[in-house]
């Protein structure tokens, strides 16, 4: 048994996890860093295209660099992690106290600490989470699965391809696997836009002539011992199928990329309370959840578009966990919540203070053109908003501090 004590506990070591941890010893706190694989760096670590960086560094890199990059801030910040570590649980022995139990390969630590910044990532949504029927034969990868086999193994998982979900890693693999000379059939989306950002959409489908079918459904995958095939149909607006629809599409493989759900199995069990929207954590804006001193940011709390916006939030936490630690609690008593208006999915931080400009971060249930974007007396002129693309917006503390209630509303309205 190896027992430590530390100011915080980071759990996940990918952008928010590093990112996190860094801005934590900067603070002057003692902080251990957990990652269950034997690496550090996360998803980024087999992403070798470009896109990442802009907003967080200034400048376009791939993932790889960028990873590399807080990798070397970690070091030059002598922070401590556990590589292999399993998260068995979290035990909340007082408001600042709580217990990281870690099993790994060396033995299981048992971790003190004050605070903890939660950084775990997402899962993908599977085959059975998408009402797909047929046959269950060899060639059928999540998209996360897919990309690792090819960037990271160097194994190319098939040659006449289907991606299931426009989203920007569907987008991104469907380029991956035409600049290796397979053959993309096509990418199948069951809304009638694109999940994934505009620039994905040129960049990957239309300079690669990939076509893409809005408004239909994967209903069968075809196959014995592999893939042969699978079976689309196109969807009405609610998204039923339209029969007399259907065409078959032949192919060897078939990529699921129909999106992202953040981890939070860990932050269930201890009671945190969930936004059923998001499917994150709620939080408040120094990104503590329901139960103090615990923290979430990255994937975990919000599925992202950007990196740069996983670890500009993990930073934001590590800022919590200072303010708290400091303040043996965060000191804000009474919290102004956001509830969701017209066309906003979801909004987050789902609480405010008043005290200090806040950043936010908010999707839309659809599509619009010419809009506002507002939260009280604050309103923004946006020319588009897409679900695929995160809003993030700078609150200043002023539009909060003229607040006199208890809830206020953010809504796209149009101009």
């Amino acid at each position: 048994m190896i027992e430590k004590k530390y100011d915080v506990v980071v759990i996940g070591a990918g952008p928010a996890g590093i990112a996190a941890a860094v801005k934590s010893r900067k603070l002057g706190l003692n902080t251990v860093i957990i990652e269950n694989r034997d690496i550090l760096g996360g998803i980024p670590l087999q992403c070798i295209h470009p896109g990442f960086g802009i907003h967080y560094f200034g400048v376009d890199l791939t993932g790889c660099e960028f990873i590399q990059r807080l990798i070397d801030e970690m070091s030059k910040n002598v922070v401590d992690y556990v590589l292999n570590g399993y998260v068995y649980s979290i035990d909340i022995y007082s408001y600042n106290e709580k217990l990281v139990t870690v099993v790994t390969p060396k033995g299981i630590y048992r971790i003190e600490a004050k605070t903890i910044i939660y950084t775990a990532g997402a899962r993908e949504r599977h085959l059975f989470e998408l009402n797909i029927f047929g046959d269950r034969p060899d060639g059928i990868y999540t998209a996360g699965e897919a990309q690792t086999l090819m960037d990271l193994y160097g194994v190319l998982p098939g040659k006449d391809i289907v991606i299931i979900g426009s989203g920007d890693v569907g987008l991104i693999m469907a380029r991956r696997f035409a600049l290796e000379g397979a053959n993309v059939r096509a990418v199948i989306e069951i809304m009638p836009y694109p999940g994934g950002l505009m620039r994905n959409v040129v960049q990957c489908l239309k300079d690669f002539n990939i076509p893409l079918y809005l408004g239909h459904s994967v209903i069968e995958i075809i196959g014995r011992n592999r893939v042969e095939a699978v079976k689309v149909a196109k969807v009405d607006e609610n998204l039923k199928l339209i029969k007399g629809t259907e065409f078959i599409l032949p192919c060897d493989t078939v990529v699921i990329a129909a999106g992202l759900i953040p981890n939070i199995d860990l932050l269930e069990k201890v009671g945190v309370a969930v936004d059923p929207r998001s499917r994150g954590p709620i939080v408040n804006e120094y990104l503590e959840t329901s139960i103090p001193g615990i923290f979430a940011a990255g994937n975990a709390l919000v599925i992202n578009d950007l990196v740069d916006y996983a670890a500009e939030q993990g930073e934001l936490a590590a800022e919590g966990a200072k303010t708290f630690i400091d303040n043996n609690g965060i000191p804000t008593k009474d919290w102004i919540k956001i509830d969701v208006g017209r066309n906003i999915r979801f909004i987050v931080p789902h609480y405010v203070s008043g005290e200090r400009d806040v950043i936010v971060y908010s999707r839309v249930q659809r599509p619009e053109s010419n809009i506002y974007f507002s939260i009280n007396s604050f309103r923004i002129k946006m020319f588009n908003v897409r679900p695929a693309e995160m809003i993030r917006i700078k609150i200043p503390r002023k539009i909060f501090s003229e607040i006199h209630s208890s809830r206020i509303i953010a809504e796209v309205t149009p101009i």
